[in-house]
């Protein structure tokens, strides 16, 4: 057993980091790196202690194991577990510029840079002027209405 204990812990627990990472952990994390570290120094140890034959013995049993546990999970229908099977068709505030209309005369209440508040008819939306910068306290009109988007001008100039 010269060794060939170390070997397969190393490359059994970087397997098992690298599935860790694709099952919990999306995304090339820490946890994926240092997987594949430790199964690459497991590798790289049984080609220096044991030679080419066993190295490649290796290699070819972690590939093996790599993609027999990829083909598994799919054939058990693992990945149905974690996949979204809703769809979200809400809107969010429908009726938020109901009552505005293009021209509509109203107030900034913060400054708009290009975005910030502004007040219509005694109630503050949330408005964007067309990229430059209008004092708060200035008077302002909708120019556009898309959407939620409510796009304004300043009158003052």
């Amino acid at each position: 057993m010269d060794g060939w204990l170390a070997i397969i812990l190393l490359v059994l627990v970087g397997l098992v980091l690298i599935y860790l990472e694709l099952i919990f952990v999306p995304g090339t994390t820490i946890l994926g790196l240092v997987g594949l570290v430790l199964a690459g120094i497991g590798i790289y140890i049984a080609y220096e202690q044991h030679g080419t034959a066993a190295g490649s013995g290796v290699l070819f049993g972690s590939l093996v194991m790599t993609v027999g546990a990829l083909v598994y999970s799919f054939k058990a229908r693992t990945w149905d577990r974690f996949s979204l099977k809703t769809q979200n068709t809400a809107k969010v505030n429908p009726k938020y510029t109901e009552g505005l209309q293009i021209e509509m005369r109203g107030l900034a209440v913060s400054d708009l840079k290009p975005i910030g508040k502004a007040e219509f008819n005694n109630k503050t939306y949330e408005v964007t002027s067309h990229g430059h910068l209008i004092d708060s306290g200035s008077e302002i009109k909708i120019v556009r209405l898309t959407n939620n988007k409510i796009i304004v001008e300043s009158i003052n100039t």
